[in-house]
């Protein structure tokens, strides 16, 4: 009896965990799949990189994050903070340029004069 309980048990055991990787690996693919990514990795508050991969974005244990470069072409890897935007369907990716209008020049201030006596 109790070595039939311990079989059903391990047996549990074997499928909760192959079901656990699923998910898993599920979950990567769909949130990590192959679009491209807005990337932007900090080091002590100071920017270290900011670009774009072409593809997919690997992430390690560490904290390393490996991708190929869409600048150059290069694959890459960065340590660090990093931001990792994943573009829409469809989505260009390109910021949309915004029309700034320069604000006019302050007046010129002249200092008094003090009349002379």
């Amino acid at each position: 009896m109790t070595r039939t309980i311990a079989l059903v048990l391990i047996a549990g055991l074997a499928v909760a965990t192959a079901a656990c990787t699923e998910s898993k690996r599920a979950r990567n693919a769909a949130t990590w799949g192959d679009k491209p990514a807005d990337i932007t990795c900090w080091t002590y508050g100071t920017e270290t990189f900011s670009g774009r991969s072409t593809g997919k974005v690997e992430h390690s244990e560490e904290g390393r994050i490996a991708f190929v470069d869409a600048a150059n072409g290069r694959y890459t890897t960065v340590d660090g903070d990093c931001r990792v935007v994943y573009l829409a369907e469809g989505e260009a990716g390109e910021p949309t340029p915004v029309a700034v209008t320069p604000a006019p020049a302050p007046a010129a201030v002249l200092p008094e004069t003090t009349p002379a006596q």
